[in-house]
């Protein structure tokens, strides 16, 4: 076990890095952050923030040395990092969980290997692959980056075969998945945490609306059966044990409207749609971090209370101005999270609000009404 006085290292700056940090420093630890940007999150939050390229030799040698492990807050980290800090120190989750995640190629054929369901989907390479993947994939689809892509960037709608050429050429030519796309009655996802000695924990099943392909609203507990939930954890167990997992780990799922449930994708760290259980559960999701990555036992997950996550975009600041936070505070039940970034742009994750109330209805009608005041999309 690594004991309080440690320092503990994250790889990435951004909110996730942030909210780990707060939570390793109640817990008595020193957090070093690695991340280029100067005024991210964590940094600000961070014992030490090494304010450098991730690849930086030298940042990484200073990160490997004065910490007694390492984690992530983002998988896309350059491959040559991940190789660094596994060498020269104690990285969780493992090397092989992070590589399958940078790369949906081999996120899907890992899925696919496991025998799990999913969208039908077919791998595009550099190379004059479409064919095959027409034949393979029914339209309308969606082409996916391979690298790089979240919150609906690297993606492209493909209503017919004839389109597929331009798409790809849209997103840059660049290694791609194309994947049939289904009907939807619900997004859900499923964040557990795993300890070195294989026991695991699971939080609440969330139910996750997106918006122009970013997560919206996030509502706790879903509104699915309950069959349902435990076959999804079932299937991101399955995953955790074939990845030999020691961490938080997130798996998105679709559910259909004809009752399949199938992987979407998973997230080797701490998820956006987890952020209500830093106030709704006895212990959060960064609490489980720190002690997966310090081999402590792990914690209660239990549910407190309903709850509903909202995000908050940069969009509410160029649209507004100030988004004016007095309909926020004017609701007891309103925790608003702001994570301290310097600018707002479109679709960037400014903040979060966690409504809590003795019912889901109740919560989720506090939720309207701060949608009407800030004119907020639904």
């Amino acid at each position: 076990m690594i004991l309080p006085g440690a320092t503990l290292g994250v790889l990435g700056g951004g909110q996730l890095g942030q909210m780990f940090a707060l939570a390793a420093r109640r817990l008595g630890f020193h957090v070093w952050v690695l991340d280029p940007d100067p005024c991210c999150p964590a940094g600000g939050v961070a014992h030490r923030h090494l304010c450098a390229p991730l690849d930086d030799r030298w940042a990484l040698e200073e990160l490997c040395r004065s910490t007694a492990a390492i984690t992530v807050e983002m998988e896309h980290i350059p491959p040559e990092t991940l190789e660094f800090c596994d060498r020269h120190g104690t990285l969780r989750p493992g090397l092989r969980a992070l590589r399958i995640a940078q790369d949906r190629r081999l996120e899907k054929g890992f899925f696919h290997g496991l025998g799990l369901p999913t969208a039908p989907f077919a791998v595009i390479g550099e190379g004059p692959e479409t064919e095959d993947a027409q034949k393979a994939v029914p339209f309308p689809a969606i082409l996916k980056t391979a690298r790089e892509g979240y919150d609906g960037r690297g993606q492209a709608h493909v209503e017919n075969p004839a389109q597929l050429e331009a798409a790809r050429a849209a997103l840059g030519t660049v290694p791609a998945v194309l994947e049939g796309r289904v009907s939807l009655a619900l997004e859900i996802s499923v964040i557990l945490a795993r300890g070195e000695d294989g026991m695991a924990v699971f939080f609440p099943v969330a139910e996750n609306h997106h918006h122009r392909g970013i997560l919206d609203l996030c509502i706790v507990p879903a509104r699915c059966d309950g069959a349902l939930q435990t076959r999804a954890r079932q299937m991101a167990l399955q995953i955790a044990e074939a990845l030999a997992y020691v961490g938080v780990l997130a798996v998105e799922f679709f559910v259909t409207e004809d009752g399949q449930l199938l992987v979407n994708e998973m997230a080797p760290r701490p998820h956006n749609s987890g952020h209500y259980t830093l106030d709704a559960c006895v212990q959060s999701q960064f609490d489980q971090q720190v002690r997966t990555l310090c081999g402590w036992p792990l914690a209660d997950t239990r549910l407190l209370s309903p709850a509903v996550m909202m995000n908050l975009l940069g969009d509410l600041w160029l649209d507004h101005g100030d988004p004016g936070w007095f309909p926020a505070t004017a609701h007891p039940q309103v925790k608003p999270y702001l994570y301290g970034k310097s600018g707002a742009r479109r679709g960037r994750k400014m903040g979060h609000a966690t409504i809590l109330a003795p019912s889901l209805e109740g919560a989720l009608a506090i939720a309207g009404d701060l949608r009407r005041t800030w004119n907020w999309p639904r």
